[in-house]
């Protein structure tokens, strides 16, 4: 077995040799990759460096203060605002996509309509988001600074996002299965969601937590709608998420150790959510046969 790697490994070197294009692209391809993973692990590192010997058990306390600015309350409100702001995208994003993908007609102008739109409602920075949440959620419906009025800022960012990987996903799975259950004598709507929707689970779930990972770390939409207080907050108060809280303790100059602890808890999520969603998908691909 390993005389005939090392065959492959020098028929392959030869074939670059007689080819310096080849070998150029190659020697790129792998530099590009090397400095991905090392700029990722460098920052995962310094993140722990300075952050790990600020983790102190006033931290973690239940109720935030000056003293301890405990993050417990913004880890609270973070769940609390992924919670809020799935239940109100994901249904329109899936929905929207099943509608592209399973029943608009090929060449529908509304199609290309919404798919320019859901592009454009991606590419536009979150501060704008947030000054649309202000003036509409915040002002207009005067629902004032709220965590409601930031979960409905954030499902309209997130919108997009999941609609188009679930459009992915959907077309990914082959039209045999469909064949086989319209010849099976099943309607478009079992079809639809006894067929079609399980095979493509793995792939809209990656859409969602790609959704939780841009709630979990935005700030900006969310400083001008559900606001800064440190407290347990419900739907109709103010309170602020663990990025959020972060980004005030390093703003106010006071608290730059404690901020640098709550970067590594809010890596920590990130990456815990990361491994969750590829544990889930492998296991929904494993039953589903995906």
């Amino acid at each position: 077995m390993q005389a005939i790697n090392r065959q492959t490994v020098g028929d392959k070197f030869r074939a670059y040799l007689k080819h310096p294009g080849s070998l150029i692209l190659f020697a790129l391809v792998m530099l590009a990759a090397l400095v991905t993973f090392a700029v990722l692990v460098f920052l995962i590192a310094y993140i722990l460096i300075r952050g790990v010997p600020y983790l102190t058990p006033s931290l973690f306390a239940l109720e935030y203060n000056s003293d301890n600015v405990s993050l417990v309350p913004a880890v609270v409100n973070t769940l609390l605002m992924i919670f809020m702001s799935l239940l109100l995208a994901v249904p329109f994003g899936i929905f929207a996509a099943i509608y592209l993908v399973e029943y608009a007609k090929k060449g529908n102008k509304l199609v290309s309509i919404v798919r320019v739109t859901a592009e454009t409602l991606s590419g536009i920075p979150s501060i704008v988001y947030g000054l649309f949440g202000m003036l509409f959620f915040v002002t207009t419906l005067k629902w004032s600074y709220s965590m409601l009025s930031g979960a409905f800022t954030l499902a309209i960012m997130i919108l997009p996002l999941i609609m188009r990987t679930t459009e992915e996903a959907l077309l990914a799975v082959p039209d045999s299965y469909r064949e086989g259950s319209f010849g099976l004598g099943a309607g478009k709507l079992r079809t639809v969601f006894r067929i079609v929707l399980p095979s493509a689970i793995p792939g809209i779930l990656a859409g969602v937590i790609l959704g939780i990972g841009r709630i979990v770390g935005e700030t900006a939409a969310l400083m001008y709608t559900s606001g800064t207080v440190a407290k347990y907050a419900g739907p109709m108060d103010s309170g602020r998420t663990l990025a959020l809280h972060m980004y005030v303790l390093t703003s106010e100059a006071l608290h730059v150790n404690e901020a640098s602890a709550t970067a590594v808890v809010l890596l920590l999520v990130v990456i815990g959510i990361n491994a969750l969603s590829s544990f889930v998908a492998k296991t929904l691909r494993q039953k589903t046969g995906a």
